[in-house]
């Protein structure tokens, strides 16, 4: 479209044209939410439809004004020699390739987000900076989800066609004198405006102490942090997060005082140093990816060994047979959670005792800080180690993290398709990595020809990732549920059959404990699932074919950083160690779990939940009672006494962390066994 030459159409053009933007943002949104519907556990009726539009203005004006503020500088130079053709003709290209990118971002991340749990950062670019399939994924989802990509052209569309663009008249005659002068003052107030108005809107506010507006910043306006993702936008995620230093001391206490409320310097007494179990026993730590704990029937069963009903009435259905049965031979916990969202999370946590805060640890600097772990505090018990994963050997940073953590050997797709025995690349899914059941096969073989007894395995899945393909002999075999997923979990959960019924044929299987947990949740169904609980409840188990160890779900909490220190403490371990987490067999120990999502920290202690922006609290709940978490209890003065504890106990943790990482303390150090 044009509008008629005026000394005003430069101006009037770019507010047309801004507020086209901020109109084609808003559908991003509404596509955006409801193509994740079931994910934010919204009650509406509670959240204030006037606050949820002002703050997605307010983060859209950030982004926007960010990516197009070189548009509005060459809209409003006040130099008549640029109206030209040409120059409009640039301009309106500049204008329409820059927010057909932000769009389609807008529109990519309705389904990325779905197995993120967020607005997607710049680490996405360190995430899969090695992976060479994300092509195939990409035109995978683009005919999964062909409406979105319609909707994505017609914006696009609506951004050619709609874009008003001034008439080039040159103002350069005599007769337009008095036209050119206003053509001056008109384009330069409005560049004088533009200028200070973008960045206030970049930074979120207009007065002098307003702080640049953080991902953080869109809590305040939705009651969980799931919810967050609905303001936000993902161009603005991307901005606000690149070459940022994620860890930064948030000087909570003196540095004095931590350490009487918390550390994660572990030091065995004589007793922590007898062992739980007979010998020295190998340890196989599986990581399942996708393993959400809602897929599970013996999580979700009444006193009565029933299932038990959700919210609405809906009994909980399993799609994991068999670890259900390996479950009732197993020690776990009534609460059992991931300290992240994302799979590069799960090693860090698992097999180093090192949660995930602001930023994935593999993707930090601090990741080249010297490491403990499992497998190095056990390879200096003597015991070799692996670790397994059925992907490219450079896919997720896996290959990395394990060298820096301490295990002797990476065990993945080059080796899998070396040896001849297997299908080698003939098995593998299209995607991700060689298929479970064939995998878990050679791993268990493997182990018996690669590794000295005793030994320390780590084992992480792939089939349960997305796209939720299974091999094509199993089309027919899994019926699955209303979810993707529910046919690659029964798949998965099949193909861990297999191998522990292969395991169980070789020598070192009675000489093992078993640990399996999952990576995070993934896609959920039940209402439960997508709370700031449910969104980190996965399964934690700890299986001994021998029996020496107790069996039982407990009550009490278990999180992915507690596996290290526990498993130590089963094996005797006489060494002090740095891990996070908690030896949950030590009846002194408070049960508590810490998580982080959408810039909100969440400290979980017995029945309750402590959500906390870093600055303040920002709920409690009773979980337990109140599982879909309606009830915020931090205003009620009988919880002022458990919010306070809570709160220093969590601001313990966060700062500890943040000073160990940036200090690259994660080992013991001189001096660390004289405090």
């Amino acid at each position: 479209m044009k509008i008629k030459a005026s000394p005003y159409s430069n101006v009037v053009a770019v507010l047309f044209n801004l507020v086209l933007v901020y109109v084609l943002y808003m559908v991003t949104r509404v596509a955006f939410v409801l193509e994740n519907w079931n994910l934010f556990s919204v009650d509406w009726g509670q959240l204030s439809m006037g606050e949820l539009l002002a703050g997605s203005l307010r983060f859209d004006s950030s982004a926007i004004l960010y990516t197009n503020w070189l548009w509005i500088i060459l809209m409003l130079l006040p130099l008549h020699l640029k109206e030209r053709r040409w120059w409009h003709n640039m301009c309106k290209w500049i204008f329409v390739v820059v927010n057909s990118l932000g769009l389609s971002i807008n529109l990519v991340d309705a389904v990325y987000s779905q197995f993120t749990g967020r607005r997607t950062t710049s680490t996405f670019f360190s995430e899969f900076s090695n992976e060479g399939n994300l092509g195939g994924i990409f035109f995978t989802e683009v005919a999964n989800h062909w409406y979105l990509v319609l909707l994505g052209v017609a914006l696009i569309a609506a951004l050619w066609f709609l874009y008003l663009k001034p008439d080039h008249s040159r103002f350069d005659t005599p007769a337009l004198s008095h036209a050119r002068l206003k053509y001056y003052l008109a384009n330069s107030l409005g560049l004088l405006v533009a200028i200070p108005f973008s960045i206030f809107a970049m930074r979120g506010g207009f007065t002098r102490d307003t702080r640049p507006i953080t991902i953080s910043n869109a809590n305040q306006y939705v009651h969980s942090p799931q919810q967050a993702s609905i303001v936000l936008n993902t161009p603005f995620s991307l901005i606000r997060t690149i070459g940022k230093h994620p860890f930064k001391d948030p000087q909570y206490m003196p540095e004095a005082d931590l350490a009487a409320i918390y550390t994660p310097l572990h030091r065995p007494t004589d007793a922590d140093t007898v062992p739980m179990v007979s010998g020295q026993k190998n340890v196989v730590v599986l990581i399942l990816e996708s393993f959400s704990r809602e897929y599970f029937g013996f999580y979700n069963l009444d006193a009565d060994g029933k299932p038990l009903l959700d919210t609405k009435g809906e009994p909980f259905v399993s799609y994991t047979p068999f670890l259900d049965s390996l479950l009732g031979h197993s020690l776990t916990f009534e609460h059992t959670f991931a300290n992240g969202r994302k799979s590069i999370d799960a090693m860090p946590s698992s097999l180093s005792s090192v949660p995930f805060f602001v930023e994935p640890f593999i993707l930090t600097p601090s990741s080249l800080n010297d490491l403990s772990g499992l497998a190095e505090c056990l390879g200096g018990k003597g015991y070799s180690s692996a670790f397994f994963h059925g992907a490219p050997n450079s896919s997720m940073g896996f290959q990395a993290f394990a060298r820096s953590s301490g295990f002797k050997q990476y065990i993945g797709m080059s080796e899998y398709c070396d040896d001849p025995r297997t299908g080698g690349r003939s098995d593998f899914d299209g995607h991700w990595a060689i298929w479970d059941e064939d995998f878990l096969q050679f791993t268990a073989t493997a182990i018996t020809e690669r590794l000295q007894e005793p030994f320390m395995v780590g084992f992480f899945s792939a089939t349960s990732h997305h796209p939720f393909n299974i091999p094509e002999r199993y089309q027919n075999v899994y019926t699955g549920g209303p979810l993707p997923i529910h046919r690659t979990i029964q798949y998965s959960d099949n193909a861990l059959r297999h191998f522990f019924a292969t395991a169980s044929r070789q020598p070192w299987f009675k000489n093992t404990i078993f640990v399996f947990t999952a990576d995070h949740t993934n896609q959920l169904q039940y209402d439960e699932s997508v709370t700031s609980v449910g969104a980190f409840s996965i399964p934690i188990a700890i299986y001994d074919p021998s029996g020496e160890l107790p069996t039982g779900k407990l009550p009490g909490v278990m999180q992915q950083i507690d596996i290290m220190p526990t498993l130590l403490r089963i094996l005797g371990y006489d060494q002090p160690f740095p891990a996070f987490g908690k030896n949950v067999l030590d009846p002194g120990e408070t049960p508590w779990a810490v998580n982080y999502s959408n810039e909100t920290y969440q400290y979980i202690e017995g029945d309750y939940t402590l959500l906390f922006d870093g600055q303040e609290p920002t709920a409690l709940y009773n979980y337990v009672a109140d599982p879909l978490q309606r009830r915020n209890l931090l205003a009620d003065p009988t919880q002022a006494e458990r919010k306070e504890r809570m709160l220093r106990r969590l601001k313990a943790i966060v700062q500890t962390y943040m000073i160990r990482m940036t200090t690259n303390h994660l080992v013991i150090r001189p001096g660390d066994l004289e405090q």
